[in-house]
């Protein structure tokens, strides 16, 4: 199995790049391999086989979509000067949306993951296991942030924000009754009681 982290790195963002324009059914070794401009047979020396290669794209994209040191000090910072409020909230939900939106492609892939692993009991598993471990970190950096409500307003936001994400990624054109900006105000007025 191969060692080099940048490349299992590269060749992971090119197994996303692959999921979210062919599909799972597109997602084969030579496909990562042309994607990430590498010689044919390099991503089957990294990866044990394809559940593998699909199990830690899941991790992958979880890392790709998660809010940089940055935005963690700027939320930090503005936490530390003005307490917990619906605002931070707001725009907490709207830096997630910003990251999304700057990578359709990871989230995508994420879309096509979760549709394979209801065939796929091992992707399945693992899946579970990335998608409860970012939960738990959410609802812990909610907690951390002492946001306003209780674990299950987390929860209501994070269903809300999911469905709103897959309306944008999927048929932004189908729902346009509001712009992105003010569903989330209204989520956050709706869900999230005054601090």
């Amino acid at each position: 199995m191969g060692r080099n982290p940048a490349r299992r790195a590269a060749l992971l963002d090119a197994a996303i790049e692959v999921l979210a324009r062919d599909g799972a059914r597109g997602l084969t070794f030579r496909a990562v391999d042309m994607q990430a401009g590498v010689p044919v047979g390099t991503a089957s020396n990294y990866f044990a086989s394809r559940d593998d290669l699909l199990g830690q794209a899941g991790r992958h994209i979880h890392h790709r979509l998660a809010a940089t040191p940055q935005e963690v000090d700027d939320f930090s910072r503005e936490f530390a000067d003005a307490g917990p409020s619906r605002a931070l909230a707001e725009r907490m939900l709207r830096a997630l949306l910003r990251r999304i939106d700057a990578d359709r492609a990871a989230y995508l892939a994420l879309l096509e993951l979760r549709l394979e692993a209801t065939r796929r009991p091992g992707l399945r598993a693992t899946l579970t296991e990335t998608i409860r471990a970012s939960h738990a970190a959410n609802m812990q950096a909610y907690r951390d942030f002492a946001l306003p409500g209780t674990p299950v307003t987390g929860l209501l936001l994070y269903y809300a924000m999911s469905g709103l994400i897959v309306e944008l990624l999927t048929l932004p054109d189908a729902i346009t009754d509001l712009p992105p900006d003010e569903v989330i105000s209204a989520l956050v007025t709706h869900l999230v009681p005054e601090a």
